[in-house]
């Protein structure tokens, strides 16, 4: 199953709109009513990636395969969520089944769209979600602390685990969220063996009005601030306009963000950083059927990104012959590759690098 990023918040923030713009579909019903979202919808998005063109031009590649992202719309909380209120157990069975989360704050003030809690306040609605998360975790962790206690008393060597749970609970009772911890303590990992919510990495999207596509105001600057006091990514768009967008062609779309003073379009931003929150990096083959752009984990190995494409290359293998992407798009062809002694054999321990132009040899 491919890793995916929940997208969260409250009732009546965007999320259904954002996620509709990203799949340039009307999927999920964005209505002005909370619980419009009860199912949770999912959708595989295409990576973008400029180097696809690129390689493709050079090859003169039959189709151009994107890496892809999963998102999943998921339904609004609201206050009381990890006591049920809403559809609390709901949505907290559904975030904890995605392995990143994307969350939606509203930063406009619209008179048209309700606000369950009476007006748009970020950080508050930020508190809320969060409080929620990490009241979920506490129930989750004192379960597991039980058994882990009862288990310890006949295996002292899981006395560290035990210690370990009760700093992850007093934090988490102190308002820190599980990734504050380092990502190879034992805190950590007993946070991801207990799939809490609070361990799982997170970006904040603002959502933001057409004014202040070009100068965020001052509430989305909080959720900037704020992000930046927890370590933690965010990023602003405007979700009314990039759905817009997303139903036009690309050209309209490009003289529409012209006229708006887009030089970047939003939805690229949140996939990219959906895709980099994820852990995932990005690997290239190139040849006259496809260009293709493989997804694989940060810190992989030749042998197992080769098995991305197949397990009977990742069994074969034998060596990568690897040339960076900057390298071949500036000298285009593999003979002025070789030529300049660019063109790398690597062996089973080398760990791939992001924007590595692939050829594995392998034995059948």
């Amino acid at each position: 199953m491919a890793l995916s990023c929940g997208i969260v918040g409250l009732p009546n923030v965007g999320k259904s709109t954002i996620f509709n713009a990203l799949t340039r579909s009307a999927q999920a019903l964005a209505a002005n009513y909370p619980f419009a979202t009860i199912e949770p919808n999912v959708g595989e998005v295409p990576v973008p990636d400029p180097r696809m063109k690129v390689l493709s031009d050079i090859v003169s590649a039959r189709r151009i395969v994107n890496a892809t992202v999963r998102f999943v719309d998921i339904a609004g909380l609201v206050r009381g969520a990890s006591s049920g209120a809403g559809l609390g157990n709901a949505f907290l069975s559904h975030i904890r089944e995605t392995d990143a989360i994307a969350m939606v704050v509203r930063c406009f003030e619209d008179g048209d769209v309700s606000h369950v809690e009476g007006g748009p306040d970020p950080l508050r609605d930020i508190e809320i979600i969060t409080i929620e998360l990490a009241l979920a975790d506490l129930q989750t962790l004192a379960k597991r602390l039980d058994k882990l206690d009862r288990e310890a008393r006949v295996n002292v060597k899981l006395a560290p685990r035990v210690e370990a749970g009760k700093r992850l609970k007093a934090a988490l009772e102190n308002g820190a969220p599980a990734r504050t911890f380092d990502a190879d303590s034992l805190e950590m990992e007993l946070a991801r063996e207990s799939y809490l919510l609070t361990a799982k990495p997170l970006l904040y999207v603002a959502n933001v009005d057409e004014e202040q596509i070009a100068n965020p105001g001052p509430l989305a600057r909080a959720v900037f601030d704020h992000a930046k006091a927890e370590h933690a990514r965010a990023i602003s768009f405007c979700g009314k306009i990039e759905a817009e967008l997303a139903g036009l062609t690309d050209e309209e779309a490009e003289s529409f963000r012209e006229e708006l003073g887009i030089d970047t379009s939003g939805l690229d931003q949140l996939i990219l950083s959906a895709y980099d929150l994820l852990g995932y990096m990005t690997f290239l083959t190139a040849g006259e059927i496809e260009v293709r752009a493989w997804t694989i984990d940060r810190g992989m190995r030749a042998p197992q990104a080769a098995g991305k494409i197949h397990s009977d290359i990742e069994r074969g293998f034998i060596r990568a012959e690897i040339v960076s992407y900057d390298d071949y798009a500036r000298l285009k062809t593999m003979d002025a590759i070789k030529a300049a002694g660019l063109l790398r054999s690597e062996g089973k321990e080398y760990v791939m690098r992001e924007g590595d132009v692939v050829n594995f040899r392998f034995n059948v």
